[in-house]
C-alpha cells in the first residue's frame, strides 16, 4: 500500500521540475501537453485523487481531443493517485501499457561531506542543452523544446556538465532544489564514456549542491527496464517508494 501523501508530494514536485508548456484541468485530471518535446511524462493526462470518477469515458474523449491537436497519442499516466474505477475502464478496453517507472527517494543526511565540492552546476542553459543531446545522442532538432523546458523550470536548477578537453560532455544531470526536496533530472554518460564512474560521480556532485541548498531528500524517476540506471540509483542508497505506468488505447 503506497504512502499517499508522500505519492502526491511527489508528483507535486516533479511537476514543477518537469514543467509542460500546455497544463489544464478537468476536475482533479492533470492534463500536461509538450508540443515541443515528445516525453511522455510532459505528454499525459494525471489523475490526482482516487475518488474522482465521474463520466470516464466522456472525459478521455475530450482528452483524446486536446492530444489529437498537440499531434500526440492520448496516454494516461497510472499512479496510485489513479482511481481504481478509471483503472477497470483502461482493463475493460484493452488499453496497452507503454511504460512502467519507478520513483525514488535518498535520505541526503547520510551523503559525504566531502562528495562533489570540485564540481558547481553551469548557469548556462544553452550549453547544458547541446551536451545533454551529444551525451545521450539525442536529436538535435529537440533542443528548442528541451530549452524551453528547462528555461520553464521556476525551482533553483542546478546544471552539471562534465567533460573531458579532447572529448567534450562526458555526462550531464540536473537536480531542482524545491524546499526540502531535490529531484535528479536528465542523467546521463557518454557511451564511450561508461563504467568508468563517471554516473556515480555526477550524481554525487548534484546531491551534494542539492543539500548544500537545503535539500534533505533527493527523488528520481527511473524506467523499469532500465537495469544499470537502477543499479546506480540503488548504489548511493535511492529506495523504491511506488510506480506508475503509461496506458494508452493504442500500443506505442
Amino acid at each position: 500500500m503506497s504512502d499517499l501523501p508522500k505519492v502526491r508530494r511527489l508528483e507535486a514536485v516533479g511537476f514543477r521540475a518537469w514543467p509542460a508548456a500546455s497544463v489544464q484541468y478537468d476536475g482533479s485530471w492533470l492534463c500536461r501537453l509538450t508540443a515541443g518535446h515528445p516525453s511522455r511524462r510532459l505528454n499525459s493526462v494525471n489523475p490526482l485523487d482516487p475518488s474522482d470518477t465521474r463520466d470516464i469515458g466522456i472525459r478521455l474523449e475530450k482528452a483524446a481531443k486536446r492530444f489529437a491537436d498537440y499531434g500526440r497519442p492520448l496516454l494516461v499516466r497510472q499512479t496510485p493517485l489513479t482511481p481504481e474505477k478509471l483503472v477497470a475502464f483502461m482493463d475493460e478496453a484493452g488499453w496497452a501499457n507503454v511504460g512502467r517507472t519507478v520513483v525514488m527517494m535518498v535520505d541526503l543526511a547520510d551523503l559525504s561531506r566531502d562528495e562533489g565540492l570540485d564540481h558547481l552546476p553551469s548557469r548556462d542553459v544553452g550549453r547544458f542543452v547541446d551536451a545533454r543531446i551529444r551525451v545521450a545522442g539525442d536529436d538535435p532538432g529537440l533542443k528548442p523544446g528541451l530549452t524551453e523546458i528547462i528555461n520553464a523550470i521556476k525551482p533553483e536548477a542546478g546544471l552539471f556538465i562534465f567533460e573531458e578537453p579532447d572529448f567534450g560532455p562526458t555526462a550531464v544531470t540536473i537536480a531542482v532544489q524545491d524546499n526540502d526536496l531535490a529531484g535528479i533530472l536528465q542523467l546521463g554518460v557518454a557511451q564511450e564514456r561508461r563504467g568508468r564512474g563517471l554516473g556515480t560521480a555526477i550524481l554525487h556532485a548534484s546531491l551534494r549542491w542539492a543539500k548544500l541548498k537545503g535539500a534533505r531528500h533527493a527523488w528520481v524517476q527511473v524506467e523499469a527496464d532500465n537495469a544499470a540506471a537502477l543499479a546506480l540509483y540503488r548504489r548511493a542508497g535511492f529506495r523504491d517508494i511506488y510506480e506508475y505506468s503509461y496506458r494508452g488505447p493504442h500500443a506505442a
